[in-house]
């Protein structure tokens, strides 16, 4: 079988989309199929052409048996509507053209957040006469809405009409998680043809490793102190004030308790169309121990992730982030990295259910600096949760969940 997938985000880019999207295909690779992805040439998130790479009109490249077409689209930085609409948009055009001429598939699978990718697949399954497969990771464009990048208004409407035309039309949708199921079947899409494969781990490349002394020293980090962290888009979605803020309390300890006895230092690795905003706010609120790092390259993220004893995940308070599971849960998992999860709804139901973390409210900096400080005081209590982490991951293989994506391909490649 040939599966075509335009995706606009892919290794060596570093966001949960490339991950999961690369890390499908290389297992349905060695299940002994033939898999092409049509993107972009590596930009995000500051829209900056990675070193090696240059924004052509046609290259070709393999990754682990991946057929990698990358395509010329106007490339901009991961803030402002505008721009970034216009990034889409030439992705969506570039890519239907380069999926017109690349070996005819037998399944198209288009992926969000961003359906315009969508709507490349579903033309190319038009003109190829080829069935047409959603990915769903996002609510989008409802996501938009929730974090304020638009109000409500008649294309805000439009796009949410051609996100359910696109449901309708495709053969089978795969969400990543039950209550985006439910949130489509409550909107009228047809329940039979929606499959659930959440996020998940490489087990291969997330699991526990010693704590990189070198790299905290490097960093400015005492090798006794506590670090917290968040790894990750540091968007208008995370709210990342509210891990300033929790840093304030620790620091001036006022969070309510006494203190743990040791150093607290938190870091923030990544980048967004926040992080500058966030920088000067820490520097205005003269935090000393909270550390913000670049983007890295996707080999060395594991490293970073071992510096931390517990990481920080986080959403904005809003009911439509109830509905979404964060990656990178998964991946403290496998690396045995008890979590702070400040995102309400069906992710926190996980960390509740494996007992792999502390879950507090979004927004609330003071719930988040005393789960800080609880982790960092007992020693017992972290040890149980590192332990249910580790016993978790399994269940979040990528590879098992790769396999249950590609029964979902076949099936639909079967009827065409």
């Amino acid at each position: 079988m040939h599966i075509l997938f335009p995706s606009d985000n892919f290794p060596p880019e570093v966001n949960a989309p490339a991950s999961r999207t690369f890390e499908h295909c290389r297992e349905w690779v060695r299940a002994g199929h033939a898999v092409t992805v049509i993107t972009t040439a590596p930009n995000f998130p500051k829209g900056v052409v990675f070193p090696g790479y240059r924004n052509r009109l046609w290259q070709w490249e393999e990754l682990e048996g991946i057929r990698v077409l990358r395509v010329l689209t106007y490339i901009t930085a991961n803030a402002g509507v505008a721009k970034r609409t216009l990034d889409y948009l030439s992705f969506m055009v570039s890519g239907f053209v380069a999926g017109l001429v690349v070996r005819r598939p037998d399944v198209i699978v288009g992926t969000s957040p961003q359906f315009f990718t969508n709507c490349a697949a579903w033309m190319l399954a038009v003109f190829r006469w080829r069935p047409f497969v959603f990915e769903l990771r996002d609510l989008w464009p409802e996501s938009i809405k929730t974090v304020g990048a638009m109000q409500e208004s008649a294309a805000l409407r439009a796009m949410e009409r051609l996100e359910l035309f696109l449901y309708r039309r495709a053969k089978a949708v795969v969400a990543v998680t039950e209550s985006f199921k439910r949130n489509l079947i409550g909107r009228g899409i047809d329940g039979d043809k929606i499959q659930v494969v959440t996020n998940g781990v490489d087990l291969g490349r997330f699991r526990p490793q010693p704590a990189d002394l070198a790299l905290r020293d490097e960093l400015g980090i005492p090798r006794e102190a506590f670090v917290a962290g968040y790894i990750g888009t540091h968007g208008m979605a995370h709210a990342l004030e509210t891990v300033l803020e929790a840093a304030r309390l620790l620091q001036i300890g006022d969070a309510g308790t006494s203190s743990p006895g040791v150093p607290i230092h938190f870091i923030l690795l990544g980048d967004g169309a926040r992080k500058q905003a966030l920088q000067a706010q820490a520097s205005a609120m003269g935090l000393t121990q909270v550390h913000f790092l670049d983007t890295v390259p996707k080999a060395e993220v594991p490293r970073y992730w071992s510096l931390l004893d517990v990481a920080i995940i986080h959403l904005r308070k809003a009911d439509n982030f109830t509905q979404v599971i964060p990656s990178k849960l998964f991946e403290c998992m496998g690396m045995g990295i008890p979590v702070l999860h400040g995102v309400a709804g069906e992710s926190a139901g996980i960390v509740e259910r494996e007992a792999v973390g502390l879950v507090f409210e979004p927004e609330n900096a003071v719930a988040l600096a005393e789960g800080v400080r609880r982790l960092a005081q007992d020693a017992v209590l972290y040890q149980r949760l590192r332990d249910n982490c580790l016993a978790a991951a399994p269940r979040y293989d990528r590879a098992a969940l790769a396999k249950q994506m590609l029964g979902v391909l076949e099936a639909v490649a079967a009827k065409a």
